[in-house]
């Protein structure tokens, strides 16, 4: 079977056997079961043949009862091999496979934010989910119906021979022609099984995406779009497994024909033998029973083979998915920050364009100083970088030339946990998980106390609608905040922010997009939020401009000017314009 798989397929069931070799006690157990099931079933063809030249021919009734209680014990016996065999095989295929996802999934976690750019997350999700559900349904089921149809063959091959060497010519020489077209149509499946895993992906991913954006594509009645869409993402996953279906159709087709004719043949030679009393009935009888054996074990094995090209091509996508490099990782001996960290931040000729768009640069060539306990308000044109520096602070990217200090140690050498600890991020559109109000501002700072958290919600004045809240605290939100208003989002945020107490705030002010009063309960949790912390903070408000203590203009990447308020509205074009137009100031 394995010179049925490509190199890299049996790449893949090595990675499924890295996952299994940890329980190699039930594997052996499972094919304890698996070779003592086979063992019964193929001794029932010498209890067919006792109880026909015995039971029968004799017409003794004593040796009648004997035949059929021997047959009656080796069904028992049978029955709880299978059992055996049913219950250790299923626990193999849900743990290995459970083992598989908390693997990808603890894998897919630590990959940089840049890996996400050039894979779609539905897609990964389907990997997880559709794939690792199909090799589960082969480990669990489809390889112990391989194994054990290929013993059935094997042994009921060898007692063939062994009961009627004559009639055994017959059966075996139809081997090689049911052989060929399981090398033919194997390949084909194969490469369909591919590309059916992928069309299929494509179907999840497009489901995710639309039903993600819901209410985009109700506010623009796009309804029928997507569902053409859908309607042909579907159809091609129809078409490609109707190919694969129909070659696995044919394979199977062949092989019966193949197989059930060479019995055919066999009987009519083998009746022949039992009129001329060259052989016994029970021997007849034995013989036809292993034929079917042999010939039903080739027939199942055939259709198994397609499960297991499928399994294969699972396998491989997963192990894509594990062989995934991460492009931002701890140095082998890291070093630490200066305790307590006091936020000095330096970024010295820092260069970057995002890997899919490699000959733009995002930043291009900034230095900047902001010391401890310094508040620098960050504006510039949308599309100006702001947002980058963001991530390159955080190092969800490495830059292409220069480097970023905090304390005076280069980020590149820290680890990326140490980093991040010293770092509270509040984004324009808030991250919100479905879980509890509790959880989400506790997600910081997982072993906070109940009180901690209270403290932090008053302080972002989010304690009082918190209350109102069905449960309050343990009220569960929707995905993404769903049910929650923007400016109580933004405020659940905060109060995550000041929970994690970190000596860095990243402040993306969101207060642009909300009312009134929201704006006005955020402006006054913010000084909480900022103080005794380096905060720079993306600005669109004249408010927050103005308490910055300088205010650094970036422009295509570039820093294009840096001073306070009075200062750039006097000596910087862009930022008299950026004043007038965003915040309604004119210079």
């Amino acid at each position: 079977m394995t010179s049925l798989l490509s190199s890299r397929q049996r790449g893949a069931i090595r990675l499924a056997w890295r996952f299994i070799a940890p329980y190699r006690g039930r594997v052996l157990g499972a094919l304890l079961a698996l070779l003592f099931t086979a063992a019964i079933t193929l001794s029932m063809g010498q209890g067919i043949k006792l109880l026909v030249d015995q039971g029968l021919a004799t017409q003794s009734p004593a040796a009648l009862r004997q035949s059929l209680l021997l047959f009656f014990v080796l069904v028992l016996a049978l029955a709880f091999g299978t059992y055996t065999r049913f219950y250790l095989v299923s626990w193999l295929g849900e743990r290995v496979v459970a083992d598989i996802r908390r693997r990808v999934f603890d894998h897919l976690i630590e990959l940089h934010p840049g890996f996400y750019e050039s894979n779609r997350s539905s897609e990964i999700q389907s990997r997880l989910t559709a794939d690792t559900t199909l090799l589960q349904s082969v480990i669990g089921s489809s390889l112990s119906m391989a194994l054990r149809n290929l013993i059935m063959l094997v042994g009921g091959s060898v007692l063939l021979v062994v009961t009627n060497p004559k009639l055994s010519g017959i059966v075996l020489a139809a081997l090689p022609l049911v052989v060929a077209p399981i090398l033919l149509f194997g390949r084909r499946v194969r490469a369909l099984s591919r590309q059916s895993q992928d069309r299929v992906a494509d179907v999840g991913s497009y489901v995710g995406e639309v039903l993600g954006q819901i209410k985009t594509v109700q506010a623009y009645n796009h309804q029928n779009e997507d569902k053409r869409r859908f309607g042909e993402s579907a159809e091609a996953a129809f078409d490609v497994a109707r190919k694969r279906i129909a070659q696995r159709s044919w394979l199977i087709t062949v092989v019966i024909v193949l197989v059930l004719g060479a019995v055919g043949v066999m009987l009519w030679v083998g009746g022949m033998d039992v009129i001329a009393g060259r052989i016994s009935g029970g021997e007849l009888a034995a013989f036809v029973f292993y034929a079917l054996i042999v010939g039903s074990s080739f027939g199942t094995l055939s259709e198994v083979i397609g499960e297991l090209q499928r399994a294969a091509g699972a396998a491989e996508r997963i192990g894509e998915l594990l062989r995934s490099s991460n492009a931002i990782v701890a140095p082998e001996q890291p070093q630490h920050l200066p305790q307590p960290v006091r936020g000095r931040i330096e970024l010295q000729g820092v260069r970057f364009a995002y890997p899919s768009r490699p000959d733009s640069y995002a930043i291009d060539g900034i230095d900047l100083q902001v010391a401890a306990g310094e508040t620098l308000a960050l504006v510039g044109p949308s599309g100006a970088g702001k947002s980058t520096l963001f991530d390159l602070l955080l190092r969800f990217f490495d830059p292409q030339a220069g480097r970023i200090l905090i304390d005076g140690v280069p980020i590149d050498q820290l680890d990326p946990r140490e980093l991040r600890a010293c770092f509270a991020l509040v984004s324009q559109n808030p991250a919100l998980f479905f879980g509890t109000v509790e959880d989400n501002i506790r997600y910081g700072r997982l072993h906070a106390s109940q009180a901690e958290v209270e403290a932090a919600a008053r302080a972002a004045y989010a304690h009082e609608f918190i209350e109102r809240l069905p449960q309050g605290y343990q009220t569960h939100l929707g995905e993404a905040g769903l049910g929650l208003s923007g400016g109580q989002r933004q405020r659940l945020a905060i109060a995550r922010a000041l929970l994690a107490d970190a000596p860095i705030l990243l402040l993306d002010e969101a207060t642009s997009a909300l009312d009134a009063e929201s704006e006005h309960l955020i402006q006054q949790a913010l000084p909480t939020l900022m103080s005794g912390r380096t905060t720079l903070v993306i600005a669109h408000r004249l408010a927050t401009v103005k308490q910055a203590e300088r205010i650094a203009v970036i422009e295509r990447g570039r820093l294009a000017a840096i001073g306070s308020h009075a200062q750039l509205l006097a000596g910087s074009p862009l930022y008299a314009r950026l004043a007038q137009l965003q915040f309604g100031e004119a210079g």
